[in-house]
């Protein structure tokens, strides 16, 4: 059994049989003697490491020993040394032993830095395709103009991942030459006749001016690049600095001055429209002077900036005007923010007014609710004004507003109320509910129907402080209530409660339940007609019943399927109980 030796080749290690070793070692020996000293340490480098990478496919693990079997393998791809010695004054075309093999590999892609204008990807794919390096360079500097400068990622890619040919093995299979002794040696020797001839020819002074020459040309070019991206890219910001000030200059200036001139417009449309961050406290005209200030100026210096950046050489406004204009800016600012601040405080406290109103209906009444407008203020009953300064019938001025909301609510109580709250802000929680009580809101009962103003007026010296009207409206389980058109406007129950726009039905009978509130006459099949009167008469057919809460209702179809249900009155349960027998006969 032969003894195992572990070696280190080529900066791998390797387990090695005796017999093996010896004859490995002889055959480095016989190299080495066969090789002319310049250069003879380099090429045995190269050829270990060649050896290594011949070893390293071969066996399949690192535990496998390496046996005679695989020397005489190797030596057969390397060659023997006196197959290829090569005599300085030889040719470089070599001479083969018929009895030797020729281990030819596949060419590897590799970056030739040797021959490199950038990374050796150009000069890489030459001699991968067999082609003149020109052509592959022509190619990546065209291809960005065609491909929207994708290639020069693609480059720095390739960059990046294919490796460089380093040692003569790798450079010898970047061009598919034969790996083997006589091809090592040469290509080493090859280098070091270039290194040879470019010291003998060495002029040092001449490299220094070249170098320094070359750097200052590099550096210029660089430069230039680099200025004019960033004198492209400062255009194009300039560009956009001076579209988007203009524009927001030009909308700050129309709406100054038409804040400014609102007075003289017909019906106050500005101050119907418009809320503003300091309130109306201060003059309109006062706020479009300080709209146009504020940021109006900063915004004329921006479009300075942007037309600097396009237009070259372009005069500036002088030191007078610029500090002129950031004084008035400064003044201005602090004017708007002392504003702002005692609008925000003016708005700091809220305090409110209750009235509770109790509301006296027999049970089995309907309870209507209407909304009621004033055709003074506004056409329309509909919520679409928060609030305006404008003039009452005896031409004094006031605030109206829509502010008004209600909101149905269940009680245990046995009788139905009200709850009309008045809110407002103010400094102070006092000074709101002082606000608040001055708050003009009118409502009335008549019977069994409650009409609510769906506005609120208040004096102009009382200013508008967030004035708005909350009703409550607090049902005890089983009352039957019936809601305008308009009612959803001003609605703001909870929708688990009561959802007005759940139903469509066109004038809806609503009851209270405990926990919900449900429509009595919408189109449902949920109806009992169990005791009913059926007519038909031709294409229509009309059932007349009771239903379960006493409600006398009729039920029409047609025949193409159109139903439509209506009250005809409401029926106390007890006169119900009577007719029934009536209904049977």
């Amino acid at each position: 059994m032969n003894k195992t030796i572990s070696i280190n080749l080529g900066g791998f290690f390797f387990h090695i049989d005796e017999d093996a070793y010896q004859k490995l070692s002889r055959y480095f020996d016989a190299v080495k003697r066969s090789l002319s000293p310049d250069g003879r340490d380099e090429i045995m480098k190269d050829i270990e490491s060649r050896i290594a990478e011949l070893f390293q496919e071969r066996i399949q693990n690192e535990k496998q020993v390496i046996g005679l079997v695989e020397i005489d393998t190797v030596i057969a791809i390397m060659g023997q040394p006196e197959d290829y010695k090569i005599d300085e004054d030889a040719t470089k075309s070599s001479s083969f032993s018929s009895t030797n093999k020729i281990y030819t590999r596949a060419k590897r892609l590799y970056r030739d830095k040797d021959n490199s204008l950038l990374g050796g990807v150009a000069a890489g794919f030459g001699h991968y395709l067999n082609i003149d390096p020109l052509w592959v360079r022509i190619l990546f500097i065209i291809s960005p103009f065609i491909s929207f400068g994708t290639s020069i990622i693609i480059y720095l890619i390739l960059w990046i991942l294919i490796p460089e040919a380093i040692t003569t093995s790798q450079k010898l299979e970047m061009k598919g030459e034969p790996i083997n002794i006589s091809n090592i040696e040469r290509k080493v020797k090859e280098g070091i006749d270039e290194i040879s001839d470019k010291i003998g020819s060495l002029d040092h002074q001449k490299i220094a001016d070249n170098a320094k020459y070359g750097a200052e040309k590099v550096g210029s070019t660089i430069s230039d690049i680099l200025g004019t991206i960033f004198k492209l890219f400062a255009k194009f910001i300039g560009a956009l600095i001076v579209i988007i000030a203009s524009f927001s200059l030009l909308g700050f200036f129309i709406t100054g001055i038409i804040m400014m001139f609102s007075s003289t417009m017909p019906d106050n449309y500005i101050l119907n429209n418009i809320q503003t961050p300091i309130g109306l406290e201060t003059p309109l005209w006062a706020q479009g002077i300080l709209l146009i200030l504020v940021f109006g100026i900063p915004f004329f210096f921006l479009l300075l900036l942007g037309l600097k950046l396009l237009v070259n050489n372009l005069k500036s406004i002088g030191n007078i005007a610029t500090y002129t204009l950031i004084a008035t800016w400064v003044i201005a600012s602090g004017i708007a923010i002392s504003l702002g601040i005692n609008e925000a405080s003016q708005l700091a406290f809220e305090g409110k007014a209750v009235q509770k109103e109790m509301i006296a209906i027999a049970p089995t009444d309907t309870l209507k609710i209407k909304f009621k407008n004033n055709d003074f203020y506004s056409k329309n009953n509909y919520r679409d004004h928060d609030f305006k300064i404008t003039q009452d019938e005896a031409d004094n001025e006031i605030i109206y507003s829509n502010n008004v909301s209600i909101e149905v609510k269940y009680t245990d109580e046995a009788t139905p109320y009200m709850l009309i709250e008045k809110l407002a802000n103010g400094k102070s929680t006092s000074q709101a509910k002082k606000r608040a009580e001055k708050i003009k809101y009118n409502y009335k009962i008549e019977g069994n129907t409650i009409v609510l103003d769906n506005y609120l007026l208040t004096a102009v010296e009382n200013k508008f402080r967030g004035q708005e009207v909350e009703i409550y409206l607090y049902l005890p389980k089983g009352t039957i209530f019936q809601t305008d058109e308009s009612y959803s406007n001003y609605d703001r129950s909870d929708y688990d409660f009561f959802d007005e726009n759940e139903y469509d039905t066109k004038n809806p009978i609503y009851r209270v339940d405990s926990d919900k509130v449900k429509c009595l006459n919408c189109l449902t099949d949920e109806l009992d007609d169990s005791l009913s009167i059926k007519v038909e008469t031709g294409d229509t057919s009309a059932t007349i019943y009771y239903d379960e809460n006493g409600v006398l209702v009729k039920k029409t179809v047609t025949n193409n399927g159109e139903r439509k249900i209506e009250t005809i009155e409401n029926t106390p349960p007890d006169i119900q109980k009577k007719e029934e027998p009536s209904k049977n006969k």
